[in-house]
């Protein structure tokens, strides 16, 4: 119990910094992203620092009635597997919300819609390399859609599977299951529906 007159310590949150960019170039166009080479202001000197420029994406925790996950394996050339994923995309159309972006990509990905959309979290993938901010949200009232997608590249076999929401997690945690935006969603959505089934506790 905090001490009369002494203040709760503060919870800890990451904190937005603006520093001097003195330059800017870009080293790298690419289709999806580019990578940047920024020169910066940092304490008493400068530091040189080159990243991927993402423009962020947004990813699907698709729960359905009887507590399953929908999880989709595809191709992914830089780790040279087909690794398990949840449905996602990236946030590429000027003007679309990460919520619209997330109702398309399960559409598109699975051929589903759903009644049900809440936000879980949102998440810097890898803040030593890149910018992205890959939002997640939990859908649930899942219903096929009118139309199903043509799709082609990496998408054309993509596998999908529903799994108990609890083999999702036995799955990460046994690190069969290693993407990211994966292990966060099923993670943070597990814990979501914990606490509405047990309420306080």
């Amino acid at each position: 119990m905090p001490h009369p007159g002494v203040p709760a310590k503060e919870l800890l949150a990451d904190e937005p910094v603006e520093p001097t960019v003195l330059g800017s170039d870009l080293v790298y166009q690419g289709r999806v992203w580019d990578v940047r080479s920024d020169t910066v202001a940092y304490g008493d000197g400068q530091i040189v620092r080159q990243y991927v420029d993402h423009p962020g994406a947004a990813a699907v925790v698709a729960v359905d009635d009887e507590g399953r996950v929908l999880l989709i394996q595809q191709y992914r050339h830089p780790i040279r597997h087909r690794d398990w994923e949840i449905p996602a995309g990236l946030l590429d159309i000027a003007g679309e919300t990460p919520l619209e972006t997330a109702r398309r990509e399960l559409a598109e990905e699975v051929d589903l819609v759903a009644s049900s959309w809440e936000p879980l979290v949102s998440i810097f993938t890898t803040p030593g390399g890149n910018d992205e901010i890959v939002h997640l949200f939990l859908a649930r009232g899942l219903t096929p859609a009118n139309e199903v997608h043509a799709r082609e590249d990496e998408e054309a076999d993509i596998r999908a599977d529903w799994l108990p929401l609890a083999d999702a997690v036995a799955g990460i945690l046994a690190g069969r299951l290693r993407n990211g935006i994966l292990a966060v969603g099923v993670l943070a959505a597990a814990e979501r529906l914990r606490a509405e089934e047990n309420p306080g506790a």
